[in-house]
């Protein structure tokens, strides 16, 4: 038996990525369905998807509400998922009821659909810099750290050809703060989430909000703001002048969650910089031209790049 289902399109575009990609999607109906016959698990409605993860409302034998999450077994950054939500055991995020780290496989509390794209942009800053103390206790001894990615990611940047759509002087520049970043003990200690965005906190009933899918990591408190201002950016664009919208919600969040403004600047400089590298590595795997979408999100990560540092 495989998905009552179809996989969505939208996560079936990443077979594109490459054949590890492919290989997992054409897995994926069958591997789902073993995981909730497993589990004796109903489905109770139709599913959604991340970036590299499926997700469906399930109910338990109990007939508890609750959802199963199976994630792309080559995205580590999502390895340690379940390590870090078992850790902080609800307070703040959504709970952990069962897990198969084999098959990467995570049955959570249901939560509702309602995420913070519903509220006020700046209401949003708050609401998510108000969790960042909550969740950045210290690391856990099995999390890789921040520090071990942007060694290798900032490696890639120093093969970045000149002719690239990235501004050569913010190529050095990130290249440089990246190093350094490596370099400070500063950069590891707690439990980042690495990708706390509108969309990754939802209404509940324990709490108003609840945090979700983490991509935890030995890291830096500073290195979480970058995903809140790339996300929502058609409500940026609205406002007429892009620049001074990022910076208010760049600040509301140092603010807030009592950053250090210059350096929460200085990784939102690296972090956007190494998301167009990504675009244009995506575009060279696949041996093709970059796409418009690409070209329009270079574009974007410069444009915050240079908005916190204006």
């Amino acid at each position: 038996m495989t998905l009552p289902y179809d996989v969505p399109p939208g996560l079936l575009e990443q077979a594109e990525l490459g054949p590890d990609w492919a290989d997992w999607l054409d897995r994926l109906p069958a591997l789902f369905h073993s995981v909730m016959a497993d589990w004796a698990l109903a489905y109770d409605g139709p599913p959604r998807h991340g970036y590299c993860s499926l997700v469906a409302p399930v109910r338990t034998r109990s007939g508890e509400p609750a959802v199963l999450k199976v994630t792309f077994d080559g995205d580590d950054e999502s390895l340690h998922e379940a390590v870090a939500l078992q850790h902080w055991n609800g307070r703040g995020t959504v709970k952990l009821l069962r897990a198969d780290p084999h098959r990467r496989a995570l049955l959570l509390e249901r939560l509702h659909v309602r995420d913070l794209s519903a509220i006020d942009d700046l209401a949003a800053c708050e609401v998510v810099a108000g969790f960042y103390r909550r969740l950045h206790v210290p690391a856990l001894p099995q999390l890789r750290t921040v520090t071990s990615y942007v060694d290798r990611w900032v490696d890639a940047l120093t093969r970045l050809p000149r002719n690239a759509p990235i501004p050569r002087r913010l190529v050095e520049q990130a290249t440089s703060l990246g190093r350094e970043f490596v370099a400070d003990r500063g950069s590891v200690g707690v439990i980042v989430h690495g990708d706390l965005h509108y969309e990754n906190v939802l209404a509940g009933d324990r709490e108003p909000w609840l945090v979700i899918d983490p991509k935890a990591m030995s890291g830096d408190p500073h290195y979480e703001p970058a995903p809140m201002l790339w996300n929502r950016w058609d409500d940026l664009v609205e406002t007429g002048n892009v620049r001074d919208a990022v910076r208010r919600r760049f600040h509301t969040l140092v603010d807030v969650a009592g950053l250090d403004e210059e350096r929460a600047r200085d990784w939102v400089v690296v972090r956007m910089v190494l998301n167009a590298n990504w675009s244009i590595e995506d575009a060279q795997r696949a041996e093709r031209s970059l796409r418009e979408d690409e070209r329009d999100w270079i574009t974007q990560c410069i444009a915050i790049a240079k908005a916190v540092q204006d």
